[in-house]
C-alpha cells in the first residue's frame, strides 16, 4: 500500500505544539542531570527501545559525562497502528546480556506502560542486578499498566493525545519531528 505523504505532510502541519525544540532541550538537560547523579560510578549498561527510543538516546547519551555501555532491543505494541494491544513483539531481544548490571532501558514516551514494564520484568528476568527507566514523555492519564506508573527519570508530562515527534511517531513518519506534536482531534 502506498503512503500518502501529503496526508503525512498534513499531519504535522496541522498539529498542534505540545513542547518546543527548547523544551525538549531543556527537558533532556535535567533527566541527564538526574540520570548522573544516580548511575555515575555504577559502570551501567543503557538500553535503547528501538525505534522511538533511538531518538531519546541520541540525544541524551552526549549529556551523561560518564563511563556507560549502549545495547538495544526491539520491542512494540503499535506498529504503524495509533492504537496499542496488549500483546508485546519482540522484533529483536536485548543485544546484550545485563546479567549482574544495573540497567537503563531508555525510550520516548510512557503511554499505557505495558511495553516499558514488560520490557524491564524481561531484563530483571534475565539477571539485571537493577533495572531502571528514562522516557521523554509521561502521557497525563489514569490507564497505566499499574497505578500510578512513572519511569525513573522522565522529562516531560504531556497531555493525552495522540504525540508524534521526538522519537514518537506518526504512521511511521515524524521521528525527527524537533517538537512535540499532536494530532488534530485526537
Amino acid at each position: 500500500m502506498a503512503t500518502d505523504l501529503a496526508e503525512i505532510r498534513r499531519a504535522l502541519a496541522e498539529a498542534d505544539c505540545l513542547a518546543t525544540p527548547e523544551q525538549v532541550d531543556a527537558a533532556l538537560t535535567r533527566m541527564a542531570t538526574a540520570i548522573t547523579s544516580e548511575l555515575d560510578g555504577q559502570n551501567p549498561l543503557l538500553y535503547s527501545i528501538m525505534n522511538g527510543g533511538l531518538v531519546i538516546a541520541g540525544r541524551l547519551l552526549p549529556r551523561l559525562n560518564f563511563p556507560l555501555e549502549l545495547a538495544y532491543l526491539h520491542a512494540t505494541r503499535y506498529g504503524h497502528q495509533l492504537h496499542g494491544d496488549t500483546r508485546l513483539d519482540w522484533r529483536m531481544p536485548p543485544s546484550q546480556d545485563p546479567r549482574g548490571r544495573t540497567v537503563l532501558v531508555i525510550d520516548d514516551i510512557l503511554d499505557e506502560g505495558y511495553t516499558l514494564q514488560a520490557i524491564c520484568q524481561h531484563l530483571a528476568d534475565l539477571g539485571a542486578k537493577r533495572v531502571l527507566s528514562a522516557v521523554l514523555v509521561h502521557k497525563d492519564h489514569p490507564r497505566k499498566a499499574r497505578p500510578g506508573m512513572r519511569a525513573d527519570f522522565t522529562g516531560l508530562d504531556i497531555a493525552d493525545r495522540f504525540l508524534f515527534g521526538c522519537g514518537m511517531d506518526y504512521k511511521g513518519y515524524w521521528r525527527n519531528a524537533p517538537g512535540i506534536h499532536a494530532l488534530k482531534d485526537h
